[in-house]
């Protein structure tokens, strides 16, 4: 009999975080391990009948959760404990933490009840091992990943003035398209124009700080991104703080150079492939952005193709290393 890995998700509407846990059910790990996806809200009412070897808890730890966290450790004495944390940071702690006592705290609590931490970039488990949140033996570092076949079939597309740079994700104060659309006005109209896809709180407030700037386009919910990608020249990630950055992941994939934040996960993903600029400054933004006219795209394109074609395939075998290490322990 195969064992049993529960994957405990906040709701099913995750994003990136959801992909990742129905590809992850699709693929070849399915081979060794039998995976079953439950929100947490409801995992009582099915752990006494299934009986797992390990739970994978994706959901955020926070206080309310920490109740859970040890019902799941003291109802299940032989299931091995996984948190997979894709939602905290240096960056994040900066914009969001009042305490960072109390903080620490919480998650040093939560990341104790756990056999393994999985950290989804070296920047997350360097901002982890720097804060003594969790003992180096138990932590693990394996960079999220999703299937990107259709990011590598977008076809190489010959650069035309103005450059279409692209831009995508939640509007939230998180991904920064504040400080991209003040970068925007300070870029010529005839270099450059913005498609930004997305939604969420922000969008009003977006939509009026763009007044005025014909060479800005709201393409709303972006469903079919290797699409959109076939569009751009380049993609600019502006965030103030990303755990990872899949959408990174997803450019380079679809061959387009990247302007990214130099924060988190996202500043080990820039290696001859773009541009890193500081967070929330729109004025370095705007140089970088102005600057990609003089770039070699097309040989950065390449590089950044090149250095996530296995990435998946990296992604399933660190994972499978780690669920059958801690099954067999």
């Amino acid at each position: 009999m195969k064992p049993k890995v529960l994957m405990l998700v906040s709701d099913n509407k995750m994003g990136g975080i959801k992909s990742t846990v129905d590809a992850i059910c699709t693929s070849q790990l399915t081979e060794k391990f039998e995976f079953i996806v439950s929100p947490t809200d409801t995992v009582k009412q099915i752990l006494s009948s299934l009986q797992p070897s390990v739970i994978i808890f994706k959901t955020a730890c926070n206080w309310k959760n920490l109740p859970k966290l040890l019902s799941l450790k003291l109802l299940n004495r032989q299931t091995k404990l996984i948190i997979q944390d894709h939602h905290y940071s240096g960056g994040f702690e900066q914009y969001n933490v009042s305490s960072l006592s109390r903080f620490h705290l919480m998650l040093k609590l939560s990341y104790g009840l756990a056999d393994r931490v999985v950290a989804v970039s070296q920047g997350q488990s360097e901002w982890m091992q720097q804060n003594r949140l969790i003992s180096p033996e138990k932590l693990t570092v394996i960079e999220s990943s999703n299937v990107l076949e259709k990011f590598f079939a977008v076809d190489p597309k010959p650069a035309k003035r103005p450059l279409i740079l692209g831009a995508y994700g939640r509007f939230g104060v998180q991904k920064g398209f504040d400080v991209l659309l003040k970068a925007m006005k300070l870029v010529s109209p005839a270099e450059v124009e913005l498609h930004l896809g997305g939604e969420g709180p922000l969008e009003a407030e977006l939509k009026q700080l763009a007044q005025g700037l014909d060479n800005v386009k709201f393409l709303g919910r972006i469903d079919d991104v290797p699409s959109f990608l076939q569009q751009c020249d380049a993609v600019v990630i502006p965030s103030r703080w990303e755990p990872w950055g899949i959408v990174c992941l997803e450019a380079k994939a679809a061959g387009k150079p990247v302007i990214v934040s130099d924060v988190d996960g996202l500043s080990e993903q820039v290696h001859n492939c773009g541009i890193l600029v500081p967070p929330g400054d729109p004025v370095k933004l705007a140089v970088a952005i102005a600057s990609l006219s003089t770039q070699d795209l097309e040989t950065w394109g390449k590089a950044g193709r090149e250095s996530v074609k296995n990435a998946w395939q990296k992604y399933l075998v660190k994972l499978e290393a780690l669920i059958g290490e801690i099954v067999e322990s």
